[in-house]
């Protein structure tokens, strides 16, 4: 069974000890030699190298200096550092940023050597058979992403339509005329659409590149109140913004955000409560956004607290997708903002939220 061919570059300024390494591993290895730090790099140019082995003792450059050199360039390749005396401190620096795989004292033992260079090897593939594992599913996840948002794009458009003839059968004051099956088709027609919007704002969270606008939050809040509070008249709004400030960011990410925890305050109230309230309040300063959002609703259990911004998180009352604080948090996370949530059962649930000002 044929061995694979393993290339190693040896660079060392003393030519005897290139010749008494090429004779004692040439059938090995298919090996190249270079006597400075530059005609070694003129090979890795030309020639893909599996392992580098180089002397710490050379004229205007140790082996050190040039692992460090070929780092971003030359990434691959495994380091061997050969030495013939003990610099700990070089040896320690090597080590510390990943340049060498390990060191070996000159004389070298021919079987320590042999045995460094397999192993470096071993190493090597393992490198290279990770990228492309992890190449792989990324073009799988991304495959199936894609294929995610084309099949909730195709489905709305049939959801659409029957939320249409629910409404016309409103309009023909036809919707009582069947007892309660317009109700329950509305009802999960509405729910579908609800988890629709939120794997489409999940695709969208992960693949839109951030663009910083200038975003006016008064104007914002009261578009996304209008939008979500369009089925829940009872819920009473207290907005305060304090914004003299320009304010830019990514106005995709930020309306995610204000919008899947306006809609939770919203949803989440105490059921036949008769004082169902939110507040909002917002104070822009040239650093950040300072933003709180607070309800007096069913509020969360303080076991729940660290969960819920996990996917797919749902606590016993949650009849949502378990995608709203996830999103919420991936989206924050895209724009280096922060979020912390306190609740108690009796006065209800205030997340804090702080955005970095991108001006």
């Amino acid at each position: 069974m044929n061995t694979p061919l393993v290339r190693v570059l040896y660079i060392d300024d003393e030519e005897n000890n290139l010749h008494a390494f090429k004779a004692s591993f040439r059938r090995q290895y298919e090996i190249y030699t270079a006597i400075s730090a530059a005609d070694g790099l003129k090979i890795l140019e030309n020639i893909s190298i599996h392992v580098i082995l180089a002397d710490q003792k050379m004229p205007g450059i140790t082996g050190v200096e040039f692992f460090k050199s070929i780092t971003y360039s030359f990434p691959d390749p495994v380091r061997i550092l050969l030495t013939g005396y003990t610099d700990i401190e070089a040896l320690a620096d090597a080590i510390n940023h990943g340049d060498i795989y390990r060191y070996i004292t000159k004389p070298w033992n021919d079987l320590e050597l042999h045995n460094s260079i397999k192993n470096a090897y071993d190493a090597y593939k393992a490198k290279i058979d990770l990228r492309n594992k992890v190449a792989e599913l990324e073009k799988t996840n991304d495959e199936l992403n894609r294929f995610i948002y084309s099949i909730s794009h195709e489905l709305r458009a049939p959801l659409v339509s029957v939320m249409g003839i629910v409404n016309l059968v409103k309009m023909e004051s036809l919707f009582e005329s069947s007892g309660e099956y317009w109700g329950l088709i509305e009802t999960c027609s509405n729910k579908l659409d609800y988890y629709i919007q939120k794997t489409l704002q999940y695709y969208k969270n992960n693949k839109t590149i951030s663009e910083h606008t200038p975003i006016e939050f008064r104007k914002l809040v009261r578009e996304l109140i209008d939008l979500y509070s369009y089925s829940d008249k009872e819920t009473r709004f207290n907005v305060t913004i304090d914004q003299s400030e320009p304010f830019f960011g990514d106005v995709f990410r930020i309306e995610v955000i204000l919008g899947n925890l306006i809609s939770n305050a919203i949803k989440y109230q105490k059921e036949g409560a008769t004082d169902k309230r939110v507040d909002i309040t917002i104070a822009v300063n040239p650093a950040e956004a300072e933003i709180s959002i607070s309800d007096n609703g069913m509020g969360i259990l303080n076991e729940h607290l660290e969960k819920i911004f996990t996917q797919f998180f749902k606590s016993k009352v949650n009849h949502g997708s378990g995608l709203g604080l996830f999103i919420v948090k991936e989206a924050l996370n895209k724009i280096n903002g922060k979020i912390a949530v306190s609740s108690d059962l009796a006065e209800g649930t205030t997340f804090k939220i702080t955005i970095p000002n991108a001006k």
